[in-house]
C-alpha cells in the first residue's frame, strides 16, 4: 500500500487505485488491478516507470484493453494508460501520431485528409501503440505495410527511433512485442493520395461486412487465434462443432468461430478455459497447434 500511495507523490499523472479491469478490457472480464496511472507525458512516463523499477513493483502498457486477458484475481502490478500522449500532425501523405491515439479514430482522420492506406485499421478497437506492439491487421495488410518509422524507449528508458524493417513486422508480431520492456511512443507512417468518397465507401463496406459476420453486440477481444499458414482458425473450429459452445459465461460465436464472447457474465477463468479446451480439441484432430493472438496476462 505504501509504495502505491507514493505514486502519488511522483506527479507523474492521474493515479486511480484498485482499479476493476472488466472495466478497461473488451472482454470485460479480471479481477482488481493494484493502480492505473495515467501519465502526462513521455517524460512522467520515464519517470514513472524508473520508480517501478527500482521498487521492483510488476508494471504494464495499458491502451485499449481490446487484445488483453487480465485473470481473475489480484494483479500485484501497476497499469500504465499513454492516453494522453494523443497528438497527431499530417504532413502531406505522412502522418506522425502519439501512441495514445485511437486506431479507429486515425484511420478516419487520414480517411477525410483523403489518404489511403489505413483502411484496414477502422474496425480495429486499440490504440497506435497497441497496434504497434502486436502489429495489428485486417483484409490482408496490417501496421507494417505502412508505418515509415517508430519512436520508442528501449529497455534503458533511452529514446529511439526504428525505421520499418527494424521493427521486424511479421504477422500478429514485431519488435515490440519480442521486447515488452520497449514502449512504442509514436510512430509516422507513410500513405498515398486518393479519393476521399471512395476511400470512405471501402471503409463503410468493411464496416456492414463486419456487422453481418462478427459478434459486436457482445464484448470480446476479436480474434483468439492466429490464422495457420494456409488455413483459418475459423474454419478448423467450427469444423469441431464449436460455434455456441459455452463454458461458464464464455461463449465461440454463432456468428465466427474465431471470437469468443462474454455472452453472459463470463470470468476470465471461463475464457481462458475454452481457449485450452479449442486448442486441445484442433491439436489433437488436426496436429496444428493453434497460437493465441490475445493475450493472457500474469
Amino acid at each position: 500500500m505504501e509504495k502505491t500511495k507514493t505514486l502519488d507523490k511522483l506527479n507523474v499523472g492521474r493515479v486511480i487505485e484498485h482499479v476493476p479491469l472488466n472495466e478497461y478490457t473488451t472482454y470485460r472480464v479480471g479481477g482488481i488491478a493494484r493502480a492505473l496511472v495515467i501519465v502526462d507525458d513521455k517524460e512522467t512516463l520515464k519517470k514513472l516507470i524508473r520508480f517501478l523499477e527500482e521498487k521492483k513493483m510488476k508494471w504494464k502498457i495499458l491502451g485499449n484493453g481490446s487484445n488483453l486477458i487480465f485473470q481473475d484475481g489480484f494483479y500485484d502490478g501497476i497499469l500504465i494508460s499513454l492516453s494522453n500522449l494523443n497528438q497527431i500532425e499530417i504532413n502531406d501523405t505522412f502522418i506522425t501520431v502519439e501512441a495514445g491515439y485511437p486506431l479507429p479514430k486515425l484511420a478516419m482522420k487520414a480517411a477525410k485528409s483523403s489518404l489511403t492506406g489505413l483502411e484496414f485499421a477502422a474496425g480495429i478497437p486499440g490504440t497506435v501503440g497497441g497496434a504497434l506492439f502486436m502489429n495489428a491487421g485486417a483484409y490482408k495488410s496490417d501496421m507494417g505495410y505502412v508505418v515509415k518509422e517508430v519512436t520508442f524507449l528501449d529497455d534503458n528508458l533511452e529514446e529511439k527511433v526504428f525505421t520499418n524493417r527494424e521493427c521486424d513486422f511479421h504477422y500478429r508480431t514485431s519488435y515490440f512485442k519480442k521486447h515488452p520492456k520497449c514502449i512504442c511512443l509514436s510512430t509516422t507512417i507513410s500513405l498515398k493520395h486518393g479519393m476521399k468518397e471512395a476511400i470512405l465507401a471501402v471503409m463503410e463496406d468493411r464496416r456492414k461486412r463486419r456487422v453481418e459476420s462478427q459478434p459486436l453486440e457482445y464484448p470480446s477481444a476479436g480474434s483468439v487465434f492466429r490464422n495457420p499458414e494456409g488455413d483459418y482458425a475459423g474454419r478448423l473450429i467450427e469444423s469441431l462443432g464449436y460455434k455456441g459452445k459455452m463454458f461458464g459465461g464464455a461463449m465461440v460465436s454463432e456468428k465466427h468461430a474465431n471470437f469468443i464472447i462474454n455472452k453472459n457474465h463470463a470470468t476470465a477463468s471461463d475464457i481462458i478455459r475454452l481457449i485450452h479446451d479449442i486448442q486441445k480439441r484442433v491439436k489433437k484432430e488436426y496436429g496444428i497447434d493453434l497460437k493465441l493472438e490475445q493475450e493472457i496476462v500474469e
